[in-house]
């Protein structure tokens, strides 16, 4: 279970990449921009989910239990800030602002890949089905 929630999250942070790196190329992180995204709800996502993702890498190199909780217990407020960011991105998908221009696919993927995630690493947490 380790190693597949590793990989899902793998995935997740590669749609993340996508929409973060459109998200600042068109502007969205600067004042002014319209977004309905704010910078510290963006970028807290992102460090809150890389920071976990290092832990989850961590615990499968050392096979510590408290790593692989730390990381599960980041992915919770990582969820809840994607959520609020999801309910954000609805209404502005024609808005013309920077989140935008987020593909609809990779937005879906990054949700369901998450979603894997989190039950996967709970699951490895708890030690079902080995690391």
């Amino acid at each position: 279970m380790g190693i597949a929630a590793l990989v899902t999250w793998l995935i997740t942070a590669a749609g993340g990449f996508v929409m973060l790196g459109t998200w600042i190329t068109r502007g969205g992180h600067r004042p002014g921009s319209g977004s309905r995204l704010a910078p510290g709800l963006v970028f807290g996502h992102f460090a809150l989910a890389a920071i976990g993702l290092v832990l989850w890498i961590a615990y499968l190199v050392v096979d510590n239990d408290v790593l692989a909780w730390v990381a599960f217990g980041l992915l919770l407020p990582v969820a809840l800030l994607g959520f609020t960011m999801l309910a954000r991105w609805i209404p502005a998908r024609r808005s013309g602002t920077a989140e935008s221009r987020f593909p609809v696919p990779v937005v879906l993927g990054h949700g369901v890949f998450a979603a894997a995630t989190l039950v996967l690493a709970a699951l490895a947490a708890l030690g079902v089905g080995g690391r």
